[in-house]
């Protein structure tokens, strides 16, 4: 008997220490925003929607969910720049992730679209 609960403690005890793999990966995000408000202007736009990129792309290659935001975010940037369809095409990219989003994205989208 002893045995049998030492055996159930020790197992409880191991399946305990097992970490769950993180469900997004944010990378610097909060850094480069800050920076992005801190110092606003066409550099800071570019180091954001790079650390943005990058974000996407390291999500990517281990296979993570894109955090939520991060197409929204580059879809804001392009509309900033007047790229109205590459804007467009980011918010549609959150949208899909995202279903509960689609309120604001369908919102971005037709203001974009009148824009354009």
């Amino acid at each position: 008997m002893k045995l049998v609960l030492t055996l159930l403690l020790f197992t409880a005890v191991l399946s305990g220490c097992k970490s769950t793999p993180p469900m997004y990966m944010y990378e610097n995000y909060s850094e480069s925003f800050y920076t992005l408000k801190k110092e606003s202007g066409h550099e800071s736009d570019a180091q954001w929607q790079s650390s943005l990129e990058s974000i996407i792309r390291k999500s990517n290659a281990k296979a993570l969910r894109v955090p939520p935001g991060i197409y929204a975010n580059l879809g804001y940037i392009q509309l900033k720049a007047n790229n109205y369809p590459k804007a467009i095409e980011f918010f549609e990219q959150e949208k899909n992730i995202y279903p509960e989003s689609i309120i604001f994205m369908d919102n971005l989208i037709q203001k974009a679209k009148v824009k354009g």
